[in-house]
């Protein structure tokens, strides 16, 4: 993986079975590490600045179901079963701002 200078990646959350796009996110190598071995989405919180597992305090969490790295490698694409909302709002993305001119 070619992490940033922060050592950190980007997470894209995807919904395995609807394919919407849930969250992005930052993974340091104990969040991909951790991801990887439990199956469970973790995470590295920058204004935390602490590890931690999506859903710990909601139960809201993310099952990873396949995880693709981009052609750089310096981005993860998870793609997962959500137990619910992702976002952190109480929605089920956190895509839910139309942008607008």
């Amino acid at each position: 993986m070619k992490y940033d200078q922060n050592g950190l990646i980007t997470a894209v959350v995807q919904d395995i079975n609807s394919r919407e796009v849930l969250m992005v996110a930052m993974m340091d190598a104990q969040a991909l590490a951790l991801t990887q071995e439990t199956r469970l989405a973790h995470f590295w919180s920058r204004s935390r600045k602490k590890l931690w597992l999506k859903g710990e305090s909601s139960g809201n969490i993310l099952d990873i179901k396949k995880m693709r790295v981009d052609c750089d490698r310096d981005a993860v694409l998870l793609l997962v079963e959500p137990s619910g909302p992702t976002c952190h709002t109480g929605v089920t993305s956190c895509f839910f701002t139309d942008l607008e001119d």
